[in-house]
């Protein structure tokens, strides 16, 4: 077999797992939402299909695939398709660039744990994909030709580009420390325990922060707000359109979580364990250990947003706006200029290069 059939083979097969591993994750974190959410108020939760509920969301989905796609008669037909097609396709794009470990061999042929191993942007591409999904939630409520859902697509973009700031500038610091745009670089940067939150404690709650404001998460979901604007966005949209919707804001939910895990918590880095384990670099049984530490802490994160819908009310928007530019932007700005003076005074110190 060619060298360049077996890249494409790889490549085809790397894509498959994670738009499947997506599609999955996203499926199950409805039925664990639904589980999560049921125990905090002491109920039961779905437990009819399957055991413990376990196919509820295959029936969920079946039920928005069997339901009439509905188009209102004064909408922008061509946008009303569009909109939910760039809210998945901006939501799956991001994980070209997002490493779930080193990269192992199998014989001779080097494979890389991510689609894109060779852009060296990675993070830089992760927050440019990440603005334009408003774009989809934003011709959502204007083709729909409804006032709650354009007000709602409106909440929407104000509220991404507010917190969008922060967010970008919450990183400075963590570029600063790890001296590159490479996400794998900055994964290596954190090994021996020397991870993020701990360097860059303001940095990871103004990043988890903003998280919550763009994946429209409680206490931040304004634009989908049911007693203001019925449904908001996604008011007018049915079937399984309304179903890419939900998709994709659980798929955005897991990316925050994973760069939360990259940048912050040294991504498949595990003070002590490898050296225990003693596995050659290179192996695949080494690649799966790297995977399931990246796991081991994804979940944890992805409970909290869950944990977090069901405990916190919604704010108020002008508390929502408050927050983005009053109290997130100077401390971002602040933590960038604390970050810098100790660098360079370690550095005169001779404590770094």
């Amino acid at each position: 077999m060619s060298p360049l059939l077996t890249d494409v083979l790889i490549l085809v097969a790397k894509i498959f797992l994670i738009v499947n591993g997506l599609l999955m994750a996203a499926a199950y974190l409805v039925y664990f939402e639904r589980k999560i959410s049921a125990w905090i108020q002491n109920r039961i939760g779905p437990n009819r299909v399957g055991p413990l509920g376990l196919f509820q969301s295959f029936a969920d989905v079946f039920k928005l695939l069997m339901k009439e796609d509905i188009i209102p008669a004064m909408a922008d037909k061509k946008f009303h398709f569009i909109a939910p097609i760039i809210s998945i396709g901006v939501a799956m794009a991001v994980y070209a660039v997002i490493p779930f470990g080193d990269s192992f061999f199998i014989g001779d042929k080097e494979v890389f744990m991510t689609v894109a191993p060779g852009i060296n942007i990675g993070l830089l591409f992760v927050l440019a994909m990440s603005s334009v999904g408003v774009y989809g939630i934003t011709l959502a409520g204007w083709s729909s030709n409804n006032k709650y859902s354009l007000l709602g697509g409106l909440r929407s973009a104000a509220q991404m580009i507010s917190y969008e700031l922060s967010m970008g500038l919450s990183l400075i610091g963590v570029l600063m420390i790890a001296g590159s745009l490479n996400l794998t670089d900055i994964v290596h940067a954190q090994s021996g325990g020397k991870w993020n939150i701990f360097l860059q404690p303001i940095a990871f709650i103004i990043f988890l922060v903003a998280s919550f404001a763009e994946t429209n998460r409680t206490p931040f979901d304004l634009p989908e707000a049911e007693p203001e604007l019925v449904g908001g966005y996604h008011t007018e949209y049915s079937g399984m359109k309304f179903g890419v919707f939900f998709l994709a804001e659980y798929a955005n939910m897991v990316t925050a979580s994973a760069m939360m895990v990259l940048l912050f918590l040294g991504g498949w880095e595990m003070p002590f364990l490898y050296e225990q384990l003693a596995l050659p670099v290179g192996s695949p049984i080494l690649a799966a250990v790297q995977f399931g530490v990246f796991a081991a802490k994804l979940v944890p994160i992805l409970f909290f947003f869950i944990w977090v819908r069901w405990s916190i009310p919604r704010f108020r928007y002008d508390q929502l706006m408050n927050l983005g530019w009053k109290v997130m932007l100077p401390l971002a700005l602040a933590n960038i200029l604390v970050t810098g003076v100790v660098m360079v005074l370690l550095k005169h110190f001779g404590f770094i290069n």
